[in-house]
């Protein structure tokens, strides 16, 4: 088990396990989905996947209906993916992915919580370059063998086969989560969940002390309405 492992077990314990902020997060995903390929998910991947996290996530059914009415109704403006770069105190370096239909409140936002708790905000690339962008995948254990599941995918991207509890995790790189969709899907392997994360480098440890300062930024971006995800190289 390499760094997926341990980046994800690290992540377990963080406050994305908030629902309010993940139902929230979800929901976005669906409108971006329809908006950009429709709203059967026979026909459109990206729907399709969000689908499988929002019931993984035990989202209410009354909150993925709510979120498909508002992706189909044609006074809802569109979201835009917008990725932030920068500094926390004490070098720690942050991507930030946010999805808003105002960018110009969202930079406002999230320059001002950098300017707030003594970090900076950099320019596109400025940190991106310390991170790997990966896809992932959750299935159920079953009857999987996963040096056997690994060998199968491998073909299709597949990096990383591990079990993580009652369940195995498959990473691969960013461009190749179309491939290893299809090639689950095409083995009829149910998908629970799915998704992309920024998996650093190298981690930087810290104080305490300074790590104090580094979560009192990640607070106030993590509790921004227009922020998805927030990833950090603090170890």
């Amino acid at each position: 088990m390499g760094r997926a492992f341990e980046f994800r077990k690290a992540r377990k314990f963080k406050r994305w396990s908030k629902m309010a902020k993940t139902f929230s997060r979800i929901g976005k995903d669906i409108v971006i989905a329809i908006k950009a390929g429709g709203s059967d998910p026979e026909t459109n991947s990206r729907l399709r996947a969000v689908m499988q996290n929002a019931r993984d996530a035990n989202m209410p059914k009354e909150n993925v209906l709510r979120a498909i009415k508002k992706a189909t109704d044609k006074d809802t403006s569109d979201y835009k993916e917008v990725l932030f770069e920068g500094y926390a105190p004490h070098g720690i370096a942050i991507i930030i992915e946010t999805a808003t239909d105002n960018n110009n409140r969202t930079v406002a936002n999230v320059r001002s919580y950098f300017n707030k708790c003594n970090g900076n905000l950099g320019t596109s690339g400025s940190v991106a370059f310390m991170f790997d962008h990966n896809c992932h995948f959750k299935i159920a254990k079953g009857e999987h063998d996963t040096e056997e599941l690994e060998l199968e995918l491998i073909d299709f991207g597949a990096e990383e086969v591990f079990v993580d509890e009652d369940h195995i995790m498959i990473y691969g790189a960013f461009g190749d989560f179309g491939a290893i969709q299809g090639a689950l899907e095409k083995k009829e392997i149910e998908i629970l969940a799915s998704g992309f994360e920024r998996i650093p480098n190298d981690t930087k440890k810290l104080t305490p002390e300074q790590e104090a300062d580094v979560e009192k930024l990640l607070e106030k971006i993590e509790e921004d309405d227009d922020v998805q995800n927030v990833y950090h190289n603090m170890g």
